[in-house]
């Protein structure tokens, strides 16, 4: 017997999410999202549900993107099941950033890409001492999409261009030290923690016994470098910013751009300036959509999935092969906003 890829209960007024593909490190599919769709519609409904929990089956980590082979074999064609997944992945995510319930996601290791997508929007997100937090999508020719352009550009400083740029992996002590999870939790207290929610608890009283201080933030000392550095508008300047600031740190940010999609990187830096202009969620997730449909047809995408996940020889072949190739009207006719019949919408 197939399990069902997403787990949906109540418990004593608790509306319960459980991600449950650990083989595939709970990777979502289209599919899975509407189920969590159709959970959380029917949990805004129901007056007894007090509020939602969102976890992971197994021990691997709670999701590490989105379902990749499928968009990139999409984009090969026509793209309209690729299409079809991001409307309704972005509608998901709009539907948890306004949803008028606590919801409380916790993140037990590796979240990524489409993770982030369903635990940023949470009012409590928990990490643990196994949470690792990226954004790698410039590695594959894609960008920080799932809300990443209303998300990166909100945290501290530059800290969420630098993250969105070399797709660098945080753990708890920097990730609660942002701002981007509100809670540590030990994963030996995450069980108990769990009981006291569904026995009927508060979110606030569990988390008041439970969470625990993540500890400092190796993060806080690259601060200043990270916000003078990743402060320009054009990733041309940031790069000759890192080349003129010399030392380790600096040119491990340079190797690490250096192996990302020059055309994704600049779709990523301009993206997230104009999302941090955004008026509001729904804003963002129209751009992101309308950018990511045209994204998953070009060479780029097509190539990062092939080194990082067909072939897995991580050795992509860019085009444009350096950000000099890459145009301002290359972005502007990936940036064109969509005709009205085919733009993204929210739910109503």
């Amino acid at each position: 017997m197939i399990e069902a890829p997403v787990l949906v209960r109540v418990e004593n007024g608790v509306g319960r999410i459980t991600l449950n593909r650990p083989g595939a490190l709970h990777a979502l599919t289209h599919r899975m999202c509407l189920i969590i769709t159709a959970a959380l519609r029917d949990f805004a409904n129901d007056p007894a549900i007090g509020c939602v929990l969102i976890d992971h089956a197994g021990e691997r980590g709670f999701c590490a993107g989105g379902d990749i082979r499928m968009l990139a074999e999409s984009g090969a064609g026509d793209g309209e099941a690729a299409k079809g997944f991001f409307f309704d992945e972005y509608r998901l995510n709009h539907l948890m950033f306004v949803f008028p319930k606590p919801m409380v996601a916790v993140v037990d290791g590796v979240v990524m890409g489409g993770g982030v997508g369903v635990s940023d929007p949470a009012k409590y997100r928990i990490a643990t001492e196994h949470t690792t937090y990226a954004m790698p999508e410039t590695g594959i020719g894609l960008f920080p999409d799932v809300g990443g352009g209303w998300f990166l550009p909100r945290l501290p400083g530059q800290t969420g261009v630098w993250l969105g740029l070399t797709g660098a992996r945080l753990k708890s002590a920097d990730t609660v030290g942002l701002g981007v999870h509100t809670h540590f939790i030990s994963s030996t207290s995450l069980d108990a923690f769990k009981a006291d929610l569904l026995s009927g608890e508060s979110p606030q009283a569990a988390l008041a016994r439970h969470a625990e201080p993540a500890g400092p933030s190796p993060l806080i000392d690259r601060r200043e470098a990270i916000d003078r550095l990743f402060a320009f508008n054009a990733v041309e300047d940031i790069v000759a910013a890192l080349q003129a600031e010399g030392g380790d740190w600096a040119q491990a940010q340079l190797a690490a751009l250096k192996i990302k999609s020059p055309q994704a990187l600049k779709v990523t830096l301009r993206l997230l300036r104009q999302g941090a202009k955004a008026a509001s969620f729904a804003e963002n997730m129209a751009l992101e959509y309308a950018l990511a449909g045209r994204v998953v047809r070009t060479h780029d995408f097509q190539e990062g999935v092939r080194a990082a996940i067909i072939d897995k020889d991580h050795a992509p072949r860019w085009s444009p092969a350096d950000l000099a190739g890459v145009t301002p009207q290359a972005l502007d006719a990936l940036f064109a906003p969509l005709p009205a019949d085919q733009a993204w919408t929210p739910l109503a």
